[in-house]
């Protein structure tokens, strides 16, 4: 099953889910497809379409979905890749009035960069992924949160 999710952003994202349409209709997503829209109102005969999905089937469809496509929302990546999820992320972008500025780019190169996901930055380059992401190996998770603890009470400490 492939798990798309939009966010909750005010603003719709129908940019992703045409590509994703796109997809089905040439027959490279065979699977099951269930998305959580958001504001995004979409009509499709072929994806199952929720606006919104309580945060405990949300995380239940993350731990079953062999695929997340998503928005660049830093919450929806590290869900996914805390349970070792392969994730493509495409980030909303200010020219299409999907945001209010660009900072999904930085989220989604930041997380490509470390081997975390695949940022999809050009749209019609979807299909080529999705053929090849059996070959993709994510970076496992690695939390900094000890380290962050650590800097944090040195600081205090010192200051």
């Amino acid at each position: 099953m492939i798990l798309v999710t939009l966010g909750t952003q005010d603003k719709s994202f129908s940019r992703l889910l045409d590509a994703v349409q796109k997809q089905i209709n040439d027959g490279v997503i065979k699977e099951e497809v269930i998305v959580q829209a958001g504001y995004t109102k979409y009509k499709s005969d072929n994806m199952k379409i929720f606006d919104y999905i309580p945060i405990d089937k949300f995380d239940e469809l993350i731990s079953n979905c062999d695929l997340l496509i998503t928005h660049a929302g830093v919450g929806s990546i590290v869900t996914a890749i805390k349970k070792s999820k392969k994730v493509i992320a495409a980030a909303r972008l200010a020219k299409y009035q999907e945001h209010t500025n660009d900072h999904q780019l930085q989220i989604a190169q930041s997380f490509d960069d470390a081997g975390y996901i695949i940022h999809l930055k050009d749209f019609d380059k979807l299909g080529d992924i999705l053929k090849s992401i059996n070959k993709f190996k994510p970076k496992k998770f690695k939390s900094n949160k000890e380290n962050f603890v650590n800097n944090l009470k040195n600081y205090i400490d010192n200051n």
